[in-house]
């Protein structure tokens, strides 16, 4: 029989994948059995055997060839694809890149700055290594018919603590108020901050000693130095055991350094610390008052033993002094509890016995803020990113054609998002060192940059993914969800629906920034409204400064002489500064008053001259004057007082303090002593003894300058204290520092309110990019039909204008509610006026136009030729 050719594919194929000498070989083998099968099975069945048996003998060949083709690559090569082709895209797309880069860093710089104050904040005294066991004991005191919470407490309740309730607390320690000290080492003298402590002070605080020991307050003549004051005043000197002086009175030894206290505690500015016992030797009134229960004028601090949680404490000594007061204080109602220190900085507002809150409410108002921020730097690279999607759809199309699947796809996106996202995170971080600086002037703080902690860089790191995730999870599931099909057969449209996620993240966008723009303008009203109010004195030319003993013993003289010298127009001294109240004082009793009201007013001693120094206006009666010997038992009140009394006409009424009658001689405009925010304590004014301690104000002569008169003082005031520092301050500075508070919100408000716009107008810059690009060949149409710039640029602006309206709309109520709320805090308050959302909608109305008309005139201005060149 004749010989038949195999199938000659089948033979080719076996020459392809295998060498020459083995496929010949191989080819032999199967020619052979060929001929064998044709012979038994027929030529048709034997040529598709002999097709398998080669199929067969290619088969391993083909799977290695196959995995070595199409093996997955590793996760670090995929994710260095990814990175590659997202730098890529950002290095292709420079004004894209620098607007999401841009947006995202300025977010996250707002939010870090104020993520670094809410860690300040919420980290207040936890320099003390038991802070969450210190407390304050404070005392609730029901006088005029309002229930008063205050600090201070009679010098007797820290040693009556002790003595009855000793196992419940590890220390009890009695303080004075914080105070300037002259501490003088030969011919240096210098001003210092202190306070008077009890033995046991330092080491419940838990100071860091750098030389001596805790226990160096024991002796009544000691004193203990910061780092910066005795390296000040011993410079490289051992200064334990040296003598220095305080004021001129008490020569007192070191015994002890300790570290500086940071910032962000509350005995930060506290530079000496010296005995308890030395303050009671130069306050000897103190022991020998006739009720010590009566007069508060000390703080105390208890650090509650390791067995008992501070509440049960606190229950424990609530009637420690209603227990031990007269009948007649005991219709106050005392009640003694413990404020944590933990609660010190965040929660130190009381109103009417219950603890309201305080700091803790910008705590929360600036992290809601860093919040919406950082979301409308997000926002911003989700909606560019969507805006691109026409441009981008193509690419999806080709790469899901070509066999990426959508996971990859995401994958890819999110690569995108998270390079993006951590350069912006780098330029954050070098825009935070430079502005850290200012910031903390602005905000009275002295944060530092968390480099060490690991904490911070863990939060970074989630930082960096959450925001990663939260800007690239829309972009990335729009994208990849394009069908190939229609996108590459030209019949992809994104569609109308498509554009009103970003509309509404638009209108989100501008929500925010309106509502901090109507919060901005608000905070400015209220503290301009409280600046505004009457003070009822004139603060013009108005000096204060320390009564020293040699300026008591010689008052008459030294204020002759400092009027003869033309230096002042008038001089007088109060116990209580003329922006503040130090002295408050109950057993008052006149004609009609309920027999069950406690009350307690501010009650200031003054010179003669002090109304005529400060410029209050006297409204009923008159002031009060040397000619007349009976003005020693007189009392002059405000406005506040006379209708708190309920007379008509006060001038003459007798008015019994502590049984003894004093007569009511005039009635004086109401003075801003205390907070300009809230209303003005009835209060009262009488002559001083012969003692002229306290606080003395000066009325610059007019005619003179500032810098003249103030020369004439301290030349005046060396000649009668030579040893003493002269230190003086403007009352308008003093009264001026009533606001910080208010007024360091409104500037970080306004600098928030200003970065929000900044990143929405940037957003609005680079869709208004798109929007233009997108719609080019319209608008060189539409001139080719007569079109002029203004009605292209209207075409173009109309709807932003119309969202940011929208905007406007769903803000202002949502600003008027929290607003209302926050401005209910405060008694003198400012109504919120209807022009004030005017002016906020007009505002980002006319910013949005301006941001969105360079893009519009600009794309207005093409030649139609150029964009109809590819129809």
């Amino acid at each position: 029989m004749k010989s038949v050719n195999p199938p000659p594919f089948a033979t080719r194929l076996l020459h392809w994948f295998y060498a020459s000498p083995q496929a010949e070989e191989l080819e032999g083998d199967l020619d052979e059995l060929f001929q064998q099968r044709v012979r038994e099975v027929g030529l048709k069945q034997a040529r598709w055997r002999y097709v398998r048996d080669v199929v067969s003998l290619l088969r391993p060949s083909l799977m290695k060839r196959k995995e070595k083709r199409y093996s997955k690559p590793t996760h670090t090569t995929m994710l260095r694809n990814y990175l590659t082709i997202a730098w890529r895209n950002l290095r292709k797309n420079t004004a894209y890149s620098f607007i999401n880069i841009g947006g995202l860093a300025v977010g996250m710089t707002v939010a870090m700055l104020i993520g670094l104050w809410i860690y300040d904040e919420v980290s207040f005294n936890q320099y003390h290594p038991n802070y969450d066991r210190i407390a304050q004991v404070m005392q609730h005191g029901t006088f005029n018919g309002k229930v008063d919470s205050q600090v201070a407490n009679p010098g007797v309740l820290g040693p009556e603590i002790r003595a009855k309730y000793g196992p419940t607390f590890k220390y009890v320690v009695q303080a004075s108020w914080p105070g300037s000290y002259i501490l003088s080492l030969g011919d240096n003298h210098v001003s210092k901050e202190g306070i008077y402590f009890e033995p046991d002070g330092p080491v419940m605080l838990g100071l860091r000693m750098r030389q001596g020991t805790y226990s160096g307050l024991k002796d009544p003549y000691s004193i203990m130095l910061s780092e910066s004051v005795a390296k000040s005043l011993f410079g490289t000197q051992n200064p334990l055991g040296k003598t220095l002086k305080v004021g001129r009175k008490y020569a007192v030894k070191v015994t002890g350094v300790y570290e500086d206290l940071p910032y962000n505690t509350s005995f930060r500015n506290v530079k000496v610390i010296m005995p308890w016992a030395l303050w009671l030797i130069d306050n000897p009134w103190a022991k020998t008052m006739r009720n010590p229960w009566g007069s508060n004028f000390s703080q105390t601090f208890a650090q509650v033993a390791d067995h008992i949680t501070m509440e049960e404490a606190s229950g424990r000594i609530k009637n420690v002094k209603l227990a031990n007061v007269s009948k007649e204080e005991a219709r106050y109602n005392w009640v003694v509890f413990l404020h944590p220190m933990r609660k010190w900085e965040l929660y130190s507002e009381f109103k009417n016995g219950v603890n309201t809150g305080g700091q803790i409410k910008y705590v929360w108002l600036f992290g809601i803020i860093g919040i919406f921020v950082l979301v409308l730097a997000c926002i911003n690279f989700m909606n560019l990113a969507t805006a691109r999607s026409e441009k981008r759809a193509k690419e999806v199309g080709i790469r899901k054609a070509v066999g990426s699947v959508r996971s990859q796809l995401i994958n890819q996106f999110f690569a995108e998002s998270y390079l993006v996202v951590s350069l912006a995170f780098l330029v954050a971080v070098l825009l935070v060192l430079v502005l850290l600086p200012p910031f903390n002037e602005i905000a009275d703080k002295k944060i530092e940059f968390l480099w060490a902690h690991p904490q911070f860089w863990l939060m970074s790191l989630a930082f960096i993914g959450m925001t990663g995730l939260l800007a690239g999870s829309y972009p990335a599931f729009y994208l990849s969800s394009f069908q190939p099909l229609s996108v590459l057969k030209g019949t992809f449209r994104v569609g109308k629906w498509a554009a009103i996620p970003r509309k509404a993240l638009v209108v989100l966008q501008f929500t925010v920034s309106i509502v901090l723009i109507i919060g901005t303008i608000i905070v400015y009203q209220q503290i301009q409204h409280a600046k505004n109010r009457p003070i009822g004195y004139n603060r013009n030319g108005l000096v204060t400064m320390g009564v020293e003993k040699e300026i008591s013993d010689h008052f008459d003289a030294f204020r002759a002489e400092l009027k003869s010298a033309g230096a002042i127009e008038e001089l007088a001294v109060s116990n209580s500064p003329l922006t503040g109240v130090w002295n408050t004082n109950g057993g008052f009793d006149w004609a009609g008053k309920d027999p069950n009201l406690a009350v307690d007013f501010p009650n200031a001693n003054v010179t003669y001259e002090w109304g005529k120094t400060v410029g209050w206006k006297v409204k009923q009666g008159r002031d009060f004057s040397r000619e007349f010997a009976t003005d020693s038992s007189a009392f002059i009140i405000n406005e506040a007082m006379k209708q708190f009394l309920g007379f008509k006409n006060p001038v003459g009424k007798i008015l019994k303090w502590d049984n003894k009658p004093y007569t009511i001689i005039g009635v004086v405009s109401d003075i801003m002593a205390e907070s300009p925010f809230y209303p003005v304590r009835p209060s009262l004014y009488h002559i001083t003894g012969s003692d002229y301690q306290g606080n003395m104000v000066l009325r610059l002569h007019a005619a003179k300058s500032p810098n003249q008169s103030i020369a004439l003082i301290e030349q005046i005031w060396r000649k009668y204290v030579p040893n003493v520092p002269f230190q003086y301050e403007f009352v308008h500075q003093q009264y001026g520092a009533k606001f910080k508070s208010e007024e360091r919100i409104g500037t970080l408000s306004a600098y928030f309110a200003v970065l929000a716009i900044f990143i929405s107008c940037l957003g609005i810059f680079g869709m208004a990019s798109f929007v233009a690009e997108q719609r080019t060949k319209e608008i060189g149409i539409r001139k080719v039909l007569g079109a002029s710039v203004i009605n292209l640029w209207q075409l173009l602006t109309k709807d932003f204008a119309v969202l940011v309206l929208v905007a406007c709309v769903i803000a202002s109520p949502i600003a008027w509610y929290y607003l209302t709320d926050w401005l209910r805090e405060y008694d003198y308050r400012v109504t919120i006026s209807w022009w004030v959302f005017v002016v906020a909608a007009a505002g980002a109305l006319l910013i949005t136009l301006i941001t969105v008309s360079f893009q519009s005139i600009k794309a207005a201005l093409v030649n139609p030729v150029k964009s109809l060149r590819s129809e």
